[in-house]
């Protein structure tokens, strides 16, 4: 399969910030931004752990984990 993307840009050039859900702009060195991050891969390597073959009651943990950390995110968003 052909690569449908060659360069991923976002038009408004790297100043140092980062949009933040309120429209705000933050800092890329900033606490929060790295929280942020971190709480997405955390939530990545639990979703990759979920699509394992775990059993059921470890998955729906996993899973319940994975939504409050979505909240956390939007939080710190």
């Amino acid at each position: 399969m052909k690569n449908r993307i060659s360069r991923v840009v976002t038009r408004s050039g790297d100043q140092g910030t980062t949009g933040l859900a309120d429209g705000s702009r933050g800092s890329k060195d900033n606490l929060r931004i790295d929280a942020i991050g971190q709480v997405d891969e955390l939530n990545s390597v639990i979703g990759l752990l979920v699509s394992e073959g775990l059993p059921d009651k470890m998955r729906q943990e996993l899973q319940a984990i994975q939504n409050e950390l979505f909240n956390i995110g939007g939080e710190l968003a």
